[in-house]
């Protein structure tokens, strides 16, 4: 059976409207990005005991900690941001949540990304080894500007490290954005790696984001693939429908509401059950 989740704070800032919206679209899980206006790592020890209260009020469960862990510069201090790393484990732990979501650095711009690799692997093996033994997989999230941006350095990543604490996330749009059709070009090599889906689409003629299956993501293609391959796991919602920026996007209620029936009906569509 096939799970829906969501960056709920594409809904609103407030967690409680978050919910609320989840109930009405029968999502029963949240990858928490912030709350109130303030990033998962920032919340306070108060926060996080309130988030858990709403949280368990609604009887949804956390699916992924949806953490900005490697959205720095590959030329940033590293020891601080294995303190933060430190604290997202904490949180994970703290909200039962079975994943984390991360990144691979962001590369200079105008640089080539391969006078990085070596540190940049470093780097993930360090954040690998400092939660295996948490119980929490780490899940590489595929984004631009970042050295895991393309299928390639994706799969350099997580065949370097060759941790099973360490695993992908699969966002198709993102891949459009970097010029890639994903299925086509991606998705049997990293299949064997990918344990979870984002869900929003895009248009590589301008980069535009737009509801999974109505841009150039290959949506259709790569569920078919995922049925037939017995995936069994979350599929989270993430419109950026409105707005996009380094650190995440926004949709609003009913824009989050869209994207979520689209996504729905495709499935349904193909005939595929999910909860």
């Amino acid at each position: 059976m096939w799970t829906l989740s969501g960056f709920a704070d594409e809904i609103d800032a407030d967690l409680e409207t978050q919910c609320r919206v989840l109930d009405e679209l029968g999502i029963g899980h949240i990858e928490l990005r912030s709350a109130w206006g303030v990033n998962v790592l920032d919340l306070s020890d108060t926060q996080l005991r309130r988030a858990e209260g709403i949280l368990g009020q609604h009887g949804i469960q956390v699916s992924s900690i949806g953490s900005p862990i490697g959205k720095i510069s590959i030329t940033d201090d590293f020891d601080a941001h294995l303190m933060r790393m430190d604290r997202c484990l904490e949180v994970a732990s703290r909200l039962h949540a079975p994943f984390i979501r991360l990144f691979s650095f962001f590369i200079p711009r105008d640089h080539d990304p391969a006078q990085y690799r070596d540190e940049v692997i470093r780097r993930m093996r360090a954040l690998t080894e400092r939660a295996q033994d948490s119980g929490v997989v780490l899940l590489h999230e595929n984004e631009k500007e970042i050295y895991g941006d393309v299928p390639s350095r994706v799969l350099d990543i997580v065949t370097s490290v060759d941790s099973p604490t360490l695993r992908l996330a699969w966002d198709a749009a993102n891949y459009v954005q970097c010029g890639v059709r994903p299925f086509t070009e991606g998705y049997d090599a990293l299949r064997p790696y990918t344990v979870y889906i984002q869900i929003k689409d895009a248009l590589l003629a301008t980069g535009e984001v737009v509801p999974a299956g109505e841009g150039d993501g290959q949506v259709r293609d790569t569920i078919r693939a995922l049925r037939a391959d017995g995936f069994d796991g979350f599929f989270s919602m993430e419109p950026h429908l409105a707005r996009t920026d380094s650190l995440g996007g926004f949709s609003g209620a009913d824009e989050f509401r869209r994207a979520t029936r689209t996504f729905t009906a495709l499935l349904a569509d193909e005939g595929i059950s999910y909860q």
